[in-house]
């Protein structure tokens, strides 16, 4: 074998080694913002867990409360005094009936600072621009435990 052939063997040798090289690091990198990303989630699914048990709720799973939240609140802190999401929300505070038969209802207290409480921990620097709203809603304890 020449010696030219047998350093272009090596060559080809060299080149796959780095790109798998630069491969691993790639994927390293990625995982390694993944469990951050996740450790994140679960630290302040944690802390809101601890905020809604001190309120008198149970306890809920932080792993639940990480994968629908994330680290960020998601949808939760997307602008939440806008009009359209103080609609959904009062909504969500009916009777539950379609149509024509749909009927605000008083909401339980709680409920309504359960939402807080998200925002607080979620994003608290958007529950001033919500606090006033939820002030003014009619609430009432209307469900015993």
């Amino acid at each position: 074998m020449s010696p030219t052939r047998f350093a272009s063997q090596h060559k080809w040798i060299h080149i796959v080694s780095i790109l798998l090289l630069v491969g691993f690091v790639v994927v390293g990198l990625v995982q390694y913002k993944a469990v951050r990303s996740t450790n994140q989630a679960l630290d302040k699914a944690n802390q809101l867990a601890d905020e809604v048990a001190a309120a008198g709720y149970p306890r809920p799973d932080p792993g639940t409360l990480a994968r629908a939240l994330g680290e960020d609140g998601g949808i939760v802190c997307e602008d939440p005094a806008s009009a359209l999401k103080s609609a959904l929300w009062k909504i969500n505070m009916s009777n539950g009936a379609a149509g024509p038969g749909q009927r605000p209802v008083i909401a339980d207290r709680q409920a309504v600072q359960a939402e807080a409480l998200v925002l607080k921990v979620y994003c608290p620097d958007t529950l001033h621009r919500i606090q006033e709203q939820l002030d003014e809603l009619k609430t009432d304890t209307t469900v015993r435990h």
